[in-house]
């Protein structure tokens, strides 16, 4: 599936920088996004990085080590960094993760997989890792159907193998698709892993009016069982949700008042090449480039709120924040408005229902009534760094 976008000359890397004086991440981290290859050894059905032929069209790390030293050095030295490892599939590239790893002992680090290769790890990487986000798609049926036979059962099996060799978190990564994803699939997943995160897929005819109705039917019941289980319900778009309703100042702490995904904010998305976007689905946007390893240079994201975009008008905007910036970019900057029909105003809608649910329990009494430990972990969950957190 491919985009109406408007390419418009780039200008020149002096008028593109950062204003001297002033850094282009905001906020005191920064998450550098390593794709380690753009090759990945499945097919996935929906996969992003199809969009724009991306996928297979960068093997291996072409910039040096020196010139990434270089980067950070001049752009990130005053910023706490955590690196995510992603792809492709990170783990073809295990040498240059080791590489990194060795290289920068005192970042954090995160790996991104489809998990099929994760036994293979060693383990000087499994110990350096905070946390695993393993894709996986609901159930067996719906994950192999995307995914591949099998696939369901080896990420299970491989998770296994190396959990007693893994200090960090593993995060079922879940990509919601189909209207068939149920419950008890969701459900399974929090017991099999120590998160779950999902996000709606941004596929075109997946929202018709029954497949709506099913995702709300399942959303009522996470948010029920999260808010009548005993201990910590581990699904973290509720847990962020409940988190920015109940201490707003963490949102505008963190986030400084934008939006949740990170692409406005401090997040860089580094190519194989060098080549840096601020978001892994836009990097085949000329006007997207943000900033170049190799010639060392660096500039705000150029993918912004803008006001084009209604979520100021939106109920859900002192929590949500903005949802993910290139659907709202494609929808309303580039005026997309089968995307926008078909996409970006259901998935607003079922984030919007999904707050209300949670306001139904209401989470602030939930909250002063909830163990310390409960609270906490809510609170200041590692895992809201690494992904997104608004579905």
């Amino acid at each position: 599936m491919s985009y109406p976008i408007t390419f418009f000359p780039s200008r020149s890397q002096e008028a593109v920088e950062a204003t001297p004086g002033t850094s282009p991440i905001v906020g005191n981290r920064v998450e550098l996004q390593l794709l380690t290859t753009l090759t990945c050894n499945l097919k996935c059905s929906y996969c992003s990085l199809g969009v724009g032929d991306m996928v297979g069209s960068q093997g291996e790390v072409s910039y040096t080590t020196d010139a990434l030293d270089a980067f950070i050095k001049k752009h990130l030295s005053e910023h706490e960094t955590y690196v995510t490892f992603y792809g492709g599939e990170p783990t073809l590239n295990l040498d240059f993760i080791k590489e990194i790893m060795a290289r920068y002992p005192t970042f954090r680090f995160q790996l991104q997989t489809n998990g099929t290769l994760l036994d293979n790890l060693p383990d000087n990487v499994l110990a350096n890792l905070s946390n695993i986000l393993l894709s996986i798609d609901g159930g067996e049926a719906i994950t192999d159907g995307f995914r591949g036979r099998g696939v369901y059962r080896q990420v299970v099996k491989n998770t296994r193998a190396v959990r007693d060799r893994m200090a960090g978190t593993f995060t079922a990564r879940v990509t919601w698709s189909s209207e068939e994803t149920s419950f008890e699939e969701l459900d399974e997943l929090a017991d099999t892993f120590d998160y779950v995160y999902f996000q709606f897929v941004a596929g075109e005819g997946t929202y018709t009016p029954a497949a709506m109705e099913k995702k709300k039917a399942v959303i009522t019941q996470l948010v029920d069982k999260f808010f009548s289980s005993d201990k910590l319900y581990p699904m973290i778009p509720i847990m962020g949700i409940v988190r920015n309703k109940v201490l707003p100042s963490r949102a505008t702490e963190l986030y400084h008042g934008k939006t949740q995904c990170r692409v406005s904010t401090h997040i860089l998305n580094v190519m194989p090449d060098g080549k840096i976007f601020p978001c892994p689905d836009m990097m085949y946007v000329p006007e997207m480039l943000q900033g170049d390893v190799n010639a060392n240079w660096l500039k705000p994201s150029p993918l912004q709120p803008h006001p084009d975009m209604p979520c100021d008008q939106c109920e859900a905007q002192p929590w949500c924040r903005g949802n993910c910036l290139k659907n709202l970019y494609l929808a309303y900057v580039k005026g997309d408005q089968k995307y926008r029909d078909n996409v970006v105003d259901p998935i607003c809608d079922l984030v919007r229902f999904l707050g209300r649910e949670i306001d139904r329990h209401d989470p602030l009494a939930w909250y002063a009534k909830a163990p310390l430990d409960v609270r906490k972990t809510l609170r200041d969950c590692e895992v809201y760094e690494y992904v997104e957190i608004m579905p």
